[in-house]
């Protein structure tokens, strides 16, 4: 579904991904892993055309993307949970939620969308006429999730969801992406620094190091890649 081939991004006169090439197929899910300032959100802002690459090319269900205006890429289906939730806090709940339909026409569709998130998300229910700003950190991590299945995506983009959460609700918050990935058949690609709970439910994984992946594998036998423990998982 999603091919990256040999991308290289800069900020500036800074490089930040060096002949980055990975892919992501349909229905799986697919982790990249790596420390702070590896080039994780990078490579999502990358693939989205918000950052886009010097060179390289992004294909997307065989067409190449890398060159098109951000809201294009998000009409043919890529749609990113944003690092740090980035919801509108003076928007309600509820606005917020239309806010990720707004491409949309499918009038009826869009409501089977938006009982689906509530249903995902009751919290949500219950607080749909609140301010997003007035949230918890969990709830809008929440609603960030649920406004972008309000844009009906193909391939979700994830980025940091665990991100100054509780344990508690960083386990609903994942027991989630999974139960997306298993009814919709939603393809997700799952940046995160929690690599070990990135690793229990991804399918596959890539470790990202300076900006160039160094490894690639099953995601069990990352879980069991000695390197990979010491460096990212606490052993």
């Amino acid at each position: 579904m999603l091919e990256i081939k040999n991308i290289d991004t800069f900020y500036g006169n800074i490089q930040a991904l060096h002949d980055i090439s990975f892919f992501v197929n349909e229905g799986e899910i697919v982790t990249l892993i790596g420390a702070n300032g590896a080039g994780k959100t990078t490579t999502l802002m990358s693939i989205c055309g918000v950052v886009p690459p010097d060179s390289g090319e992004i294909l997307f269900e065989g067409e190449k993307i890398n060159g098109l205006s951000p809201h294009k890429i998000v009409a043919k289906g890529i749609i990113q949970v944003p690092e740090g939730r980035m919801i509108f806090p003076e928007l309600t709940v509820m606005e917020n939620l239309d806010m990720g339909a707004y491409l949309r026409r499918d009038k009826e569709e869009i409501k089977g969308n938006l009982e689906y998130v509530f249903e995902l998300f009751p919290r949500l229910a219950e607080r749909r006429n609140q301010l997003g700003g007035t949230l918890s950190g969990g709830e809008q991590q929440m609603l960030a999730i649920g406004r972008a299945l309000m844009a009906k995506p193909k391939l979700l983009l994830l980025d940091e969801p665990s991100l100054g959460l509780a344990p508690l609700i960083i386990k609903q918050i994942f027991d989630i992406i999974v139960k997306i990935n298993k009814e919709h058949n939603t393809t997700i690609l799952l940046v995160e620094q929690n690599a070990h709970k990135a690793l229990q439910i991804a399918d596959r994984g890539y470790v990202i190091e300076n900006g160039r992946i160094t490894m690639e594998d099953k995601a069990e036998n990352l879980l069991d890649n000695e390197d990979v423990k010491r460096a990212y998982l606490g052993f």
